[in-house]
């Protein structure tokens, strides 16, 4: 009893499962996602961008040098060929250095030479070399290189004194060009180189794509190439650009390269960080400047941190749902199955596999109902076994009046024959053991004939020694009421008409159920062959014997209801009907059949179900399925309280599915085309064709001698 009560007891409330659940789900969500992901995940993608961009400004500025110092080399040289060949530019040579080297470098629209005389000061051409092609193919006007000489004089001026300046040309030529301006020395005098290139190699070195913005100014801080072509061409200044300014007022120090986080009101007029990198390099005082939106950096930081602040959210909406829901499904849906198990119970559905599927692992209230609940299935299930699974569902469903009730019903006797003979011969096989064994083989058999019973929606009444009593319609609710009115009524008709289809419904089944047994009889002998056969070098030689059975089955009214005393009762058939349904059984052996009907159930259903005079030998469409075909057993008994009365024996019933039948019950059921012969399409046609099929004498029946000793049943004379 204490062992009992101890696990009983609640081990684990729900309560504190939900304290559990909801606190870890709240402070896990909360602290560990936000914290983690703004924090750690943002200074680690800073570090990376700062590195990353410091990288490409100075990859950037090292490739722009050398592009640079690539085009002064190439010019100068070209200019060094030429004064080689004595300053006559009409020489074949020259021109041939001159076309090669434009050839060479297309992006070069033109090279300038200017002398500024010591006593004049005037600037003057000394020589020019023009790239054609680069203005016809960029579609520029050759005559605007004067124009643009006369607005650049005086850094022309400051080159010639030994300055090397950088200057955007892009709004002059309303195309992205640079002008370089070298100092030049020949023969002493004081020149200067002016190189007109297009700014399309170095626009590939700094980028158009990349989230970093990379751009370069010139000594006046002015753009020279910018990701945005607009900027060049209008020729925009830099000089109040925040990261130029830091530029400037560092040149004291005289840093070369820096990197440096800035405020910048953006294109949308909101002020926001940068990071910022500048490196000069060595010609021109040109500066290379890259910068990159520290929120375009953090934008996946961002994302993450606003997906959480979402998922924060949500968590703590679950958190609030969450007790709602766990109490709901996790206490209230196993209530409700542990009440939809009751009304299966309720209903006498005992095995239902709701049952099965309750969580009895569970240590708390629930788990304990749970097992409660399974340990009363079983309970049911035994008692079930002990009385009758009909009957204990009927009284489940509360469907049993415990009042005797009369009942047109259909009754059914089976019996093996000579079964004294097989008891006596387990006997003497197995001497003390032979209960055992009788037992088993008789249980296999039953086994198999209740089976049928069952699926035809029969009722187990009794067990007899070897004998089963079966009867369909007993639990059914038809009141016999309607009789006492007068004939006049037409609810009378209405009434009678319902109850003689309900009888007959129940004949038909408890004939399907009786053919079905005898395919099922012929199974358990196949299979008794075979465990013979497997157990018969043994010293004690298990077997299962051969049988044959006989079936009779007779349709009228009796007395139901619960017989007994207090401390055993049952529910059971008895009258005149049963006892007439036992006596046709026992008629069997002498009229050489497995089953027999009575004259009374022949009666009821040869309209509708057996091809006769009374139908013109057809049938209804709808009643086709249900055909039977009975023979009259040729001699005419005389019954105690009945008269002159036919058997009849059944031969088939030949629309049959015998494995669709044995399915409901089974889903893995295999027909046995050998034993299929026993029933069905295959079938016999005759009763002569059913005793050869089971292997039953044909009877004389002038020689037939019924049960003297019972006087019921007597031949005619």
């Amino acid at each position: 009893m204490k062992k009992s009560q101890a696990n009983n007891q609640v081990k684990f409330p729900i309560g504190v499962k939900l304290a559990i659940i909801i606190g870890f789900i709240v402070l896990s969500s909360l602290g560990t996602v936000t914290f983690l992901n703004s924090y750690f995940v943002s200074k680690d993608v800073r570090i990376t961008a700062e590195e990353n961009n410091l990288t490409i400004n100075t990859r950037s500025a090292s490739a722009v040098q050398s592009e640079l110092s690539s085009i002064r080399a190439n010019v100068l040289q070209l200019l060094d060929l030429i004064n080689a060949t004595s300053g006559n530019r009409t020489q074949a040579v020259a021109r041939q250095a001159e076309a090669f080297f434009f050839e060479r470098n297309q992006k070069i629209a033109e090279i300038i030479v200017l002398t500024q005389y010591q006593f004049t000061h005037n600037l003057v051409i000394h020589s020019r070399l023009k790239n054609t092609r680069f203005f016809t193919s960029n579609e520029i006007d050759t005559d605007l290189t004067d124009t643009f000489l006369s607005q650049i004089e005086n850094s022309l001026v400051r080159s010639c004194r030994g300055e090397t300046i950088a200057i955007n040309a892009s709004p002059f030529f309303n195309s992205e060009m640079i002008a370089l301006l070298l100092p030049y020395r020949e023969n002493g005098l004081e020149q200067c180189c002016l190189i007109l290139s297009s700014l399309e190699d170095i626009s590939m070195i700094l980028g158009t794509g990349s989230v970093n913005e990379t751009f370069m100014i010139n000594d006046s801080d002015d753009i020279l190439c910018h990701p945005e072509n607009d900027r060049v061409r209008s020729g925009q200044s830099m000089k109040n650009h925040p990261l130029v300014k830091l530029m400037r007022e560092s040149n004291q120090n005289n840093e070369e390269s820096r990197q440096i986080i800035y405020d910048f009101v953006n294109e949308k007029g909101r002020n926001a960080k940068y990071i910022g990198a500048y490196q000069k390099i060595p010609m021109a005082d040109i500066s290379i400047f890259t910068s990159v939106a520290l929120d375009t950096v953090l934008e996946g930081v961002y994302t993450t941190r606003k997906n959480n602040l979402y998922l924060m959210a949500i968590v703590f909406f679950i958190s609030v749902i969450f007790i709602l829901t766990f109490a709901r499904y996790a206490i209230s849906r196993h209530l409700r199955r542990l009440t939809a198990c009751a009304e299966e119970i309720q209903k006498g559905n005992f095995n239902t596999p709701i049952i099965s599927m309750l969580n009895t692992r569970r240590r708390d209230e629930i788990g304990i109902l749970n097992k409660s609940t399974q340990d009363e299935q079983e309970f049911l299930n035994t008692f079930a076994r002990f009385t009758n699974r009909g009957v204990a569902k009927a009284i489940a469903r509360k469907e049993i009046d415990f009042e005797p009730h009369l009942k047109d019903v259909t009754i059914f006797f089976s019996d093996i024959r000579g079964f004294t003979a097989i008891s006596d011969g387990f006997k003497n096989r197995f001497g003390e053991e032979s209960p055992r064994e009788i037992i088993g083989f008789l249980n296999d058999y039953m086994s198999r004939m209740v089976n049928c019973v069952t699926i035809s929606g029969g009722t187990i009444d009794k067990f007899e020694g070897d004998a089963i009593m079966a009867v369909w319609g007993i639990l059914r609710d038809d009141s016999l009421d309607f009789e006492n009115l007068p004939d006049s009524d037409p609810k009378k008709k209405e009434l009678a008409e319902n109850h003689a289809n309900h009888v007959k419904a129940d004949a038909v089944s408890a004939i399907r159920g009786t053919i079905a047994m005898r395919y099922a009889l012929m199974q358990y002998n196949k299979d008794a062959e075979a465990f013979t056969k497997a157990h018969e070098h043994e010293a004690k030689a298990k077997y299962k014997p051969h049988i044959r059975i006989g079936c009779g089955i007779n349709t009228g009214r009796a007395t139901c209801g619960i017989m007994g005393s207090e401390d055993k009762m049952e529910y059971t058939a008895i009258g005149d009907s049963v006892n007439f349904a036992s006596r046709t059984e026992s008629s069997n052996k002498p009229c050489g059949t497995d089953i027999l009907i009575t004259e009374d159930t022949y009666n009821l259903l040869k309209k509708d179900f057996i091809r006769c005079k009374e139908n013109n030998f057809t049938l209804s469409k709808e009643n086709e399925v249900n055909e039977l075909v009975v023979e009259q057993i040729p001699v005419e008994f005389e019954v105690k309280g009945k008269g002159a009365q036919h058997f009849y024996g059944v031969v088939n019933m030949p629309q049959f599915d015998i494995e669709a039948f044995f399915k409901t019950g089974d889903k893995d059921f295999k027909l046995d085309s050998d034993c299929a012969r026993a029933v069905g399409k295959n079938g016999p046609k005759t009763l002569n064709e059913m005793r050869n099929l089971l292997g039953i004498p044909i009877p004389e029946f002038e020689s037939v001698n019924l049960n003297e000793e019972e006087n019921k049943i007597q031949v005619k004379k």
